[in-house]
């Protein structure tokens, strides 16, 4: 069972010891981790003291997923110019 109340994506760097992470469905939300599980972890976490910020301040916040997904790939490169 995925415990997030948002789908999330987990992006592996170069280095097998950092990860970045966002949720496409939760504006601003970002962070990093040194592994998938450090990332779930904060995510989980996280999510919820976002959406609390966001209330806080008056901002939407999106209702949760009814169905979140977790996608793991490989971090987008920028085209060499």
């Amino acid at each position: 069972m995925i415990e997030l109340p948002y789908s999330l994506i987990i992006e592996a760097t170069d280095e097998p010891d950092f990860f970045g992470f966002y949720s496409p469905e939760l504006e601003g939300f970002s962070g990093i981790g040194h592994s998938v599980e450090d990332c779930l972890y904060r995510a989980r976490w996280g999510m919820k003291e976002h959406a609390e910020l966001l209330a806080e301040r008056g901002l939407p916040v999106p209702p949760p997923s009814g169905d979140p997904t977790v996608l793991l790939r490989n971090e987008a490169k920028a085209p060499v110019a």
